[in-house]
């Protein structure tokens, strides 16, 4: 049987789950929980792609949006109409979403009484994508994160009720750790796209140009500033274990594979000595069961 364009397009979105450096939703969770998180890795997923330019081609997210077709390389009012869609998603009455995956969020926002305020956080960071290209301070680049990474964590735990101020503020440390980590990884696929989240008083400090960041491979002064950064990173999950080992079952597991995924791609990272040029330095899996294992065990140490 071939599939809708419906299901294509959402099927092209939640594929790209294979590629996060950390595990989108395992199979050992419950399977609401599961379902839970793919729909909300699939707006993530949505509206990061509107961002970057990565639609599938055809034009069809436009289409589900109410737009024409070639509307879907115009970023900003695509973000608009997906923020229209979103707030269907929220309303008690009134239509239901255009767009497949903001239908099958929908279920989810009800089931676990979620608040729009984090895929608004989402949205409006793809906005200042398109507005802003460099970031003077590292102040200015976690401001940042506060919009495309930390609405992540909340909402994982506010999918698994396990919300506290402490917890948020932990989690908000990794999940900004794992927005740079991931900005390490892709220094020159952003370049391409005219975009630099190095700060730039860093920048200036490791004596680093934007010509600099333009070569095949990086010269001692940029590997000296990506492991700057990545020691950042580090430092920031550090927040990691005691935010596992404040959870319980298999919320634990899965925390730690956020964390151990950070920590692997840090670990790839070094191992490339720091020259992130040529392409993004990928964590492996052993990698990354042996970071998850680390995780556990300090989390363990810290109950």
């Amino acid at each position: 049987m071939t599939p809708t364009p419906t299901a294509r397009t959402g099927d092209a979105t939640l594929g790209k789950a294979a590629d996060e450096n950390f595990p989108v939703a395992p199979f050992f969770l419950p399977r609401a929980w599961r379902g839970d998180l793919m729909a909300v890795y699939g707006f993530a997923r949505l509206v990061d792609d509107i961002g970057d330019g990565d639609l599938a081609p055809g034009g069809a997210d436009a289409r589900h949006l109410g737009l024409e077709p070639e509307q879907s390389e115009d970023r900003l009012a695509m973000l608009d109409a997906l923020e229209t869609d979103l707030r269907r998603v929220f309303a008690a009455t009134g239509e239901e979403p255009s767009h497949p995956l903001l239908r099958k969020l929908r279920p989810t926002v009800r089931r676990r009484a979620l608040t729009p305020e984090p895929f608004l956080g989402l949205i409006e960071a793809n906005r200042q994508d398109q507005k802003v290209r460099r970031y003077g301070t590292y102040a200015e680049l976690a401001a940042y994160c506060e919009l495309s990474a930390n609405p992540v964590g909340r909402l994982v735990l506010a999918l698994t009720c396990t919300t506290s101020p402490e917890r948020v503020r932990r989690s908000d440390a990794v999940c900004t750790a794992l927005q740079i980590v991931e900005h390490l990884q892709d220094v020159a696929e952003d370049l391409e796209r005219d975009r630099i989240y190095l700060p730039a008083e860093d920048m200036e400090r490791f004596r680093v140009t934007e010509a600099d960041l333009a070569v095949p491979s990086a010269g001692a002064s940029v590997r000296a500033l990506i492991a700057y950064e990545a020691q950042r990173a580090s430092d920031l999950l550090d927040e990691g274990p005691p935010l596992v080992g404040s959870v319980d079952g298999r919320l634990k597991l899965l925390l730690a594979g956020f964390v151990g995924g950070g920590r692997s791609a840090l670990t790839a990272i070094s191992a490339a000595g720091f020259d992130v040029l040529p392409g993004p330095p990928k964590a492996t899996k052993p990698s990354l069961l042996r970071e998850v294992g680390t995780v556990l065990r300090r989390a363990r140490g810290e109950r």
